[in-house]
């Protein structure tokens, strides 16, 4: 039975996830960034995760082919940076701040946490690409998520 692509967003947009920019180095040092929430927790020794990134991604040769990303999972207060990095601008980083570590990839300021990775393998995922990262460094800060559920951003709230 063939799985209709619709019924198939509506019921994985069910699956509340966090937002996240994934940041890289491009061509002569240029920062990149690009607005996910397919990421994944993998192991915990050695400490690895995922991304998956859309074939269709403006940059994906920066990712598959760099050494290097970082994941900046955002906080409840930075939807405009979850939108400035989904937009198709040519940069992405105006008026944005943020610092670099060791592979030179943005970690954005404010975000509740970053993790700087070091690729491992590529796989194949039909219309996206999976990446595994080695975490090299993280940083962990307070707060509450930016959250995406149904298509759109939704807040947490207290459970009774």
């Amino acid at each position: 039975m063939a799985i209709e692509q619709q019924l198939f967003r509506d019921a994985l947009g069910a699956f509340a996830t966090g937002v996240t920019v994934v940041t890289t180095v491009g061509e002569g040092g240029r920062p990149l960034g690009i607005t996910i929430s397919a990421l994944a927790s993998v192991s915990l020794d050695p400490p690895l995760i995922l991304i998956c990134l859309g074939r269709a991604t403006a940059c994906l040769e920066s990712y598959v082919d760099g050494r290097h990303f970082a994941v900046n999972i955002l906080a409840e207060g930075q939807r405009h940076l979850s939108e400035q990095f989904a937009s198709r601008s040519a940069d992405k980083f105006t008026s944005i701040s943020y610092t670099t570590w060791d592979s030179g990839c943005p970690i954005l300021d404010g975000c509740l946490a970053s993790l700087e990775c070091q690729r491992e393998t590529v796989h194949d995922g039909g219309d996206h690409v999976i990446l595994l990262g080695r975490v090299t460094r993280l940083q962990c800060m307070g707060g509450k998520p930016l959250v995406h559920f149904k298509g759109d951003y939704a807040a947490l709230t207290p459970l009774p």
